[in-house]
């Protein structure tokens, strides 16, 4: 298993928690995973985002026009509800890694 199958996840749900925070689009996207220490490339994270759209998690809304234009992404309530599940069993996660259960 690569770190692309291993950290897929985990940028996905760096992705939901930022949306849910403001709308985000893909280059700050990659900036702020950067900033966690993942490398990834839009070649990646593009078809994650559009994966997370095609499940109902994000919406995106176009802003701008030719070259300039950005896709903004937000959370859904979908989105919202699938974050809350996912912060529950990371915490049962973290319990089991780290507290010695």
């Amino acid at each position: 298993m690569g770190d692309r199958d291993l950290f897929g996840g985990m940028i996905r749900l760096h992705v939901l928690h930022h949306a849910a925070e403001q709308p985000v689009y893909g280059g700050w996207i990659i900036e702020e995973l950067r900033r966690h220490g993942y490398q990834i490339s839009a070649g990646t994270l593009y078809p994650m985002l559009h994966g997370l759209e095609r499940k109902g998690y994000l919406d995106v809304r176009r802003e701008g026009d030719g070259k300039r234009a950005r896709r903004f992404y937000a959370i859904t309530p979908k989105g919202r509800d699938a974050l809350a599940g996912a912060k529950e069993k990371v915490k049962e996660l973290f319990g089991e890694l780290f507290e010695g259960r």
